[in-house]
């Protein structure tokens, strides 16, 4: 993706580049083409709101690709939350509907279920599946994550996620990992309140931490995550935007040099100004913030964006996110008849 060069980009180019957003409805309106235009942001993530028929979401995917390329932007990332089972936003009757993953007996299952998940993502235009779960599910009845996750130790967790990743990979869509660095022993929903998880470092490294860092060691393009507050990792912050887990232990040592991404910043959990989230973020090495939904929330986390990409002390990290980023569009998107971009 050689015409994009973000050391010349100016600080609204670097500031949109951090953001993946969502919007309402199935068209690509006026509202939807005005923040492209106005926020340029790294990527779009789906919703049911978005989709209604094979039909209109390739179209609704092909226009915000045109729009964004009307703009002189990169190519968008195009997201969508398809694991299969309990969270899909592709169903029946005008999609095929997949089995969740807590139902696979085994990696070559799981991998046809990634392989004929990823075409039929492709077919539609989209570049990137939030997926898969790799979190190590507790045997709790309340745990948050069980009929989502992989069944089994964090060996057979690794297994099933690897042959998923590259599943999706080798078909040409992006696969993120998460929820980072584990949610599996916690019983409270991120969506409505931020829970605590009080575990030792120690005891996640032995089981939480593996299939992560059997992603990592796959290339796993994407890494989302979690908002739950690790006490005994980083009292003070949650871990999207914990310096000590995203940049620390994520990016030094477990060597993980992909993109990183928040869940939802619209999450309950997250009960902070949108600046002093961004500054989080920018301080974690956290390469891309989800705001899933439309509302002052963009407006707010692009601007306290920008101000920080115009500090000559800051701008490098922006330039280094916006490369990871570009480095993952190079190899899933098709490059731009654009020439330039600042």
């Amino acid at each position: 993706m050689q015409p994009f060069s973000p050391e010349t980009w100016n600080a609204e180019a670097l500031a949109g580049q951090r953001l993946m957003l969502g919007f309402e409805g199935p068209e690509c309106h006026a509202a939807v083409r005005s923040t492209l235009a106005r926020i340029r942001p790294a990527g779009m993530v789906l919703f049911t709101t978005n989709v209604r028929t094979k039909e209109q979401l390739t179209q609704l995917i092909g226009d915000l690709k045109a729009a964004a390329q009307a703009e002189g932007l990169p190519p968008l990332i195009i997201a969508i939350d398809q694991e299969g089972g309990p969270v899909a936003r592709l169903r029946m009757p005008a999609f095929r509907e997949f089995p969740g993953i807590a139902d696979f007996t085994g990696p070559r299952e799981a991998a046809l279920h990634a392989q004929a998940m990823a075409e039929e993502l492709k077919s539609l235009g989209i570049t990137m599946n939030l997926a898969p779960v790799l979190d190590v599910a507790s045997h709790h009845p309340a745990s948050i994550i069980r009929h989502r996750a992989f069944q089994g130790d964090a060996a057979r967790v690794s297994a099933m996620g690897l042959a998923v990743i590259r599943a999706y990979q080798e078909n040409g869509i992006a696969a993120v990992a998460k929820h980072f660095p584990g949610i599996g022993r916690t019983v409270l929903d991120s969506h409505h309140v931020l829970p605590y998880l009080d575990a030792e470092k120690s005891l996640l490294a032995q089981t939480d931490f593996l299939p992560f860092q059997a992603a990592i060691q796959a290339q796993v393009a994407g890494v989302m995550v979690s908002h739950i507050l690790y006490e005994k990792l980083d009292p003070a912050w949650p871990a999207s935007l914990s310096t000590r887990i995203c940049r620390d232990l994520l990016r030094k040592e477990m060597g993980y040099e992909g993109l990183v991404m928040t869940d939802d910043l619209d999450m309950k959990a997250i009960r902070l100004p949108m600046d002093l989230a961004m500054a989080r973020l920018v301080e974690a090495q956290v390469d891309l913030g989800l705001i899933c939904h439309e509302g002052p929330a963009i407006e707010e986390a692009f601007k306290a964006l920008t101000d920080m990409a115009q500090n000559p002390e800051k701008r490098p990290h922006f330039i280094r996110s916006a490369q990871r980023i570009l480095a993952l569009k190079e190899k899933t998107l098709p490059k731009p008849s654009s020439p330039t971009w600042s």
